[in-house]
This record gives structure tokens, C-alpha cells and sequence, in this order.
């Protein structure tokens, strides 16, 4: 469902954004742990990173090395060419999901609009 929603953010298929994805997860797993995971991928043609963002309402297995089934989902795409983009992106994102009182409060949250403020409030100035 994500990669269809990065999909119609981007001129990437859905499938192959699934694919890069996957190929991703299967080198390792991607969660975490406190119900959450950072699927990413790197991408041709895209031109800036895009990050999509999904608070389950049931979570579910994922692999985490915690063992804990997932929630939060931070999807981040980045341009092949970005590699320097790539790594900070990833780094910002897991430095905000660490935050445990923050992951309490977007589950706590009802709206994407206010996580989005959560997010944008812990990120700081240049977050969009």
C-alpha cells in the first residue's frame, strides 16, 4: 500500500518501488524495534528524497530484531545519484523514531495533519 502511494507521488511504478523495497528488506530487515521500521530504497530518476509516513491500526510482523510487530512506518525513497541525501535522510528519520515519547504521541495522535506537526516540531526548521 505505501509503494502505491509513493507511486502516485513520483513517476516510479508502484512495482518497482515494491521491488527496490523488498530487495531492500531481504539484505536485512529494516525494523527497529518499538513498533517501528524504516523501509528504503534508492531511485533513478527521482530527483529529491520523499518520505510517506503510515501509523497502522493493527500492527503488524515485520521482522524487527525486537521480535515486535510494527505500527509505524517511515518509507523513504532517495535518488540513486543522492548518496550523501540518502544516508542523512535515513539518519534524521531513525534519530526521530528513536524518540520514544514521540512514537507514544503520534500513536496517541488522531489526525495526519498532527502527526505531520509532531514530526515537523522534533525535526526542527528545514523539515517538510
Amino acid at each position: 500500500m505505501m509503494a502505491a502511494q509513493a507511486a502516485t507521488l513520483t513517476d516510479i511504478p508502484e512495482r518497482d518501488i515494491f521491488t527496490v523495497l523488498l530487495e531492500r528488506e531481504n539484505i536485512g530487515c529494516t525494523g527497529m524495534g518499538n513498533g517501528v521500521c524504516i523501509p528504503h530504497g534508492r531511485f533513478t530518476g527521482l530527483k529529491h528524497p520523499l518520505a510517506v509516513f503510515a501509523r497502522l491500526e493493527k500492527p503488524i510482523e515485520f521482522g524487527a530484531a525486537d521480535g515486535k510487530p510494527v505500527d509505524l512506518i517511515f518509507l523513504l525513497l532517495t535518488p540513486t545519484s543522492g548518496n550523501t541525501e540518502h544516508i542523512k535522510a535515513l539518519a534524521i528519520a531513525t534519530r526521530l523514531l528513536r524518540d520514544k515519547k514521540l512514537c507514544k504521541n503520534i500513536r496517541a495522535t488522531e489526525t495526519a495533519e498532527a502527526i505531520h506537526a509532531l514530526l515537523i516540531a522534533e525535526r526542527g526548521e528545514d523539515a517538510a
